[in-house]
């Protein structure tokens, strides 16, 4: 496999995959671009911090961005995808809600000449591909986040073993790679136990809620490890509802690196968070102007991400999203 490093809008990212050779829509060199950005929800800070980016850089650059919210509706991010290709924009760039129902739109707009770069959330490799299909996927290694929250527990547990898991949406490929790398390494160390697993949707009433369920059929639960910050935020709350002292009597979780989760690090309620950085525009605008420009893509683009502990937690605050 090859591993390289670029540096995309002053970001380093790590390139991982064989180097495909296009098969992809050409895309005239151009000082502006007409752009799709097809975001999947704004119900959180993750969320509303990519758009931001986003829009940011689109207007530093002169681009018009056209964007869509698909507020948490896998259908509707198809229908504002199969607008965009309607409206014959340049090129889309797409944060699919999931990773079976966006394929087929995707390969829509190959077909109809527009070129899709993949931002957060990747596809089924098995329904389409990159080079072929869409230019790029641009994110975090999902596996790897999770496989990071885990080894640090392994760690750090003092003899806190039982755990509850909160997954993100079902069918996304966060929660599906988040909760593989976490499981993975698990079940390396059979002194740890998952007691229970079960969707939050990656939203933190529906965490709280969740965790309070869980909490209660399951007493022995020492752990909870949430698949991002909005559910652990809320496991902090279900924690407390049950008279307990989040980050002390159980250990909390996270990934995504949110201010208001990082300065729970800081007063101890969560004990870890693995960053996912929210940041795409300069990056994502960059691989736009490589690839028209001729520039070859592997199947995946990796933000190199940082991570939040009790003891480097302050020092990041001013930084977090």
């Amino acid at each position: 496999m090859k591993r390289t490093t670029m540096v995309l809008g002053g970001v380093a990212l790590l390139l991982t995959g064989t180097v495909l050779a296009q098969g992809l829509p050409k895309l005239a060199v151009k000082k502006t671009y007409r752009v799709g950005f097809a975001q999947t929800e704004s119900n959180n800070p993750w969320r509303l911090a990519q758009t931001k980016s986003m829009q940011d850089e689109a207007r530093r650059l002169g681009h018009q961005l056209v964007y869509t919210d698909a507020a948490g509706s896998t259908a509707k991010q198809v229908a504002d995808v199969r607008s965009m290709i309607a409206q014959k924009v340049d090129a889309i760039f797409l944060s699919p809600r999931e990773d079976k129902p966006l394929a087929p739109v995707v390969k829509e707009a190959a077909k109809a000449g527009i070129p899709v770069i993949l931002l957060d959330r990747n596809i089924d490799p098995a329904l389409a591909k990159a080079g072929t299909d869409y230019v790029t996927f641009i994110g975090s290694d999902f596996v790897q986040e999770g496989q990071r929250v885990a080894n640090w527990l392994v760690k750090n547990a003092k003899g806190k073993t039982n755990i509850i898991e909160l997954e993100g949406t079902t069918g996304s490929s966060p929660a599906n790679d988040r909760k593989k790398g976490f499981d993975d390494v698990i079940r390396k160390n059979p002194q740890f136990k998952i007691l229970a697993s079960q969707t939050g949707n990656f939203a933190r009433d529906t965490g709280r809620q969740v965790a309070e369920t869980l909490l209660q059929a399951n007493p022995t639960a020492n752990v909870i490890y949430a698949h991002n910050d909005e559910m652990a935020i809320g496991a902090v709350s279900a924690i407390r509802a049950a008279g307990k002292r989040p980050g002390v009597d159980i250990i909390v979780l996270s990934i995504d690196g949110g201010k208001e989760a990082v300065q729970m690090v800081v007063d101890g309620s969560i004990n870890y968070v693995v960053e996912c950085n929210p940041r795409f525009g300069p990056a994502a605008f960059k691989t736009l102007a490589g690839y028209a420009a001729g520039q070859k893509y592997p199947a995946k683009v990796i933000n190199a991400d940082r991570d939040y502990t009790p003891q480097n937690a302050k020092a990041g605050l001013a930084s977090a999203y």
